[in-house]
């Protein structure tokens, strides 16, 4: 008999619910190949926690498997901070079953004597960071599968400095969790130990903010605001946030208002997705409004148009954002003086054109792997520096560390400055990125990303990057590759000279080729969805703004001209 079969039946105990041990029966009786998906493997650990279909199994997101997690965790703690009366956090996004999974997880804990602040209704994933630290806690979760789709969810575990939980202390509680059965979990909660809050968090949050995020900038009352939330969060905190802030001319997507999990105006609540925007970007046209912003679901990643060059909304991308927002914080910093131990950061299949813009400000650059705990990590491994603000290119972004992962909320306000100013000035967010490249160089990225669902999807992301490894690219687009970059053994190696490097960067199935005119190309599984992506960099020079159309149409034919010959497009 095979193992999986074994595992389901073990879910037929006593100690399991009624409806899923009759749905787990139905499954071994009926369904073999979901039984196998369901039970071939327990739910993992990603680069943004564990996230995955919700139901029944092993493999599943469900109140047994968030349950373990969180008895776990809560081992974890007590060995981690003997003899402390142990707090924390807990939030929840608009996701079907969120709340009550969240509900559960407090009780899983308080059952254990830890004391948790439960958010009463749904909120920010930023707010969640920000509230780990502003209430002293130990340890944070926040419910959310992010931009998944509605058939997800997702447990994200925070540690006391508002960060994600990285490595070694992510393998300890995995440890901790692996080494326990469903039947340790203490279901029976406390209730004198879970205490719900709201408004007090709201307020302090909200102030920090528009604390970090306003630069008092001019022109506020003639700069026009589309917002959606895209049925998530946002709701709960942006809107308030840029009215504190002056915005006083800003439009809310009604239709998209109320947080739904069902996310039923758009195919993907993804913010990084153009078809996303649609509906905010139509009522921008009509309005005439400046620019656009919607965020995903738990308000961590935000999408922005802006008017181009023709006066039509053109949606930005991560990079683009980022480079933006970057820009505006060190010139910000540079106006009050710098004192040498700035920093700022992204991640390494983001634009390089954030290294090429902090050398010119003379400020430290730091990157990291994929995913926003790293950037996190870097604010407490160097404490005697102060962090600016950073970000990555799948529409993430930070605004100094008073929260420790991206925040949407904040980065929306600090983009209404930027925008508002500019146009104040004369000028625009569009006008005033393709300045950048002037400054800069014109660096210019594409994402590829390519979807393998279950088991056998599993397998050909696996065979995908491991082709992609064994048989290397020796040229892109012209250009001779120089660098290849192995995220798995930590070598980066010269091909032409054969000199190699070593990365000081934790190893991660990430592999880069850099040619010798500083094109790049990453490939990397995702940490958190069931797909194999591909990130494309490439990079001009732009004399002057007047030739922003032509250089962009001879960049985006070089990136044609890649896709080709990586068989990509």
């Amino acid at each position: 008999m095979e193992d999986f079969i074994t595992t389901a039946k073990s879910w037929l105990t006593d100690f399991f619910d009624t409806d899923v041990k009759a749905e787990v029966q139905n499954l071994i009786d009926n369904d073999t190949e979901e039984l196998k998906d369901r039970f071939h493997k327990n739910m993992e650990f990603g680069t943004g926690g564990m996230r995955g279909l919700m139901g029944v199994g092993t493999n599943r997101i469900n109140k047994y498997t968030l349950g373990k997690s969180t008895q776990g965790l809560s081992n974890y703690l007590k060995k981690s901070y003997a003899n402390e009366a142990l707090q924390v956090a807990i939030a929840y996004d608009c996701r079907h079953n969120s709340d009550t999974l969240a509900r559960t997880v407090a009780e899983v804990f308080s059952a254990n004597g830890i004391k948790v602040f439960l958010f009463s209704e749904l909120r920010t994933t930023p707010e969640l960071s920000f509230a780990v630290r502003h209430l002293k806690c130990h340890a944070g979760i926040v419910l959310t599968a992010s931009h998944n789709p509605p058939e997800y969810n997702g447990y994200k575990v925070y540690w006391s400095d508002g960060g994600q939980i990285v490595p070694p202390q992510d393998g300890e509680i995995i440890s901790e969790i692996n080494g326990l059965n469903f039947e340790d979990i203490n279901f029976n909660g406390n209730d004198n130990l879970i205490e719900l809050i709201d408004k007090d968090v709201d307020e302090a949050f909200m102030e920090a903010s528009v604390a970090n995020g306003n630069f008092n900038a001019s022109g506020k009352d003639n700069f026009k605001i589309v917002f959606t939330s895209l049925h998530g969060t946002s709701i709960t905190a942006i809107p308030e946030v840029l009215k504190r802030a002056g915005y006083k001319n800003v439009t809310v997507i009604e239709e998209q208002a109320k947080p739904d999990g069902n996310f039923p105006t758009v195919k993907s609540p993804n913010p990084e997705e153009s078809e996303a925007l649609s509906m905010a970007v139509a009522k921008a046209e009509e309005i005439g409004a400046d620019m656009v912003v919607g965020t995903d679901p738990d308000s961590d990643r935000l999408g922005i148009a802006v008017r181009n060059l023709d006066g039509k909304m053109e949606i930005v991308n991560g990079n683009q954002a980022m480079i933006l927002m970057t820009k505006f914080l060190l010139e910000k910093q540079k106006q009050k003086g710098f004192n040498g131990n700035e920093f700022v950061a992204t991640t390494i299949v983001s634009t390089p054109m954030m290294e090429v813009m902090a050398k010119a400000y003379d400020v430290e650059f730091k990157t990291a792997l994929t995913g926003f705990k790293w950037i996190g990590k870097m604010i407490k491994d160097f404490p005697q520096s102060k962090f600016l603000g950073g970000g990555e290119e799948s529409f993430g972004y930070m605004v100094g560390d008073f929260v420790r992962d991206k925040d949407a909320v904040t980065s929306t306000l600090l983009a209404c400055e930027i925008a508002a100013q500019a146009k104040a000035n004369g000028s625009s967010f569009y006008k005033d990125l393709i300045d950048c490249y002037v400054d800069y160089g014109y660096y210019k990225e594409h994402l590829v990303s390519i979807t393998k669902k279950g088991i056998s999807g599993a397998e050909e992301i696996k065979q995908m990057l491991i082709d992609f490894k064994e048989n290397p690219v020796k040229s892109v687009a012209g250009s001779k590759v120089k660098w290849i970059e192995d995220y798995n053994t930590s070598i980066s190696t010269n091909i032409i000279t054969g000199e190699e490097k070593s990365i000081d960067i934790p190893k991660s199935n990430v592999l880069i080729y850099e040619t010798e005119d500083g094109t790049r190309v990453a490939a990397r599984p995702s940490g958190t969805e069931p797909k194999v992506k591909f990130y494309i960099s490439t990079n001009s020079v732009l004399e002057n703004a007047e030739d922003f159309t032509k250089v962009t149409k001879e960049i985006n034919g070089k990136i044609e001209r890649i896709l080709s010959e990586l068989n990509l497009g």
